[in-house]
């Protein structure tokens, strides 16, 4: 009857740490990969303007590159 009810705890215990586990784990959904599609864009975007701002301020003051 003990070991019954040691084994019937210690198989709940592992179930609730496996439900844990589970639950913790990041599932992206559509909107989230969405969001990081925008925010590379967004990314690359202002790397190209500040390339543009660069060249712009060079030709500005007479320099080329």
């Amino acid at each position: 009857m003990m070991k019954l009810k040691k084994r019937t705890a210690a198989a709940l215990a592992v179930s609730a740490l496996m439900l844990a586990l589970f639950g913790c784990q990041k599932h992206e959904g559509p909107a989230e990969s969405a969001g990081k599609e925008v925010d590379k864009a967004a990314k690359k975007t202002g790397e190209q303007i500040e390339k543009a701002g660069d060249k712009i301020q060079d030709a500005a003051s007479g320099d080329k590159k």
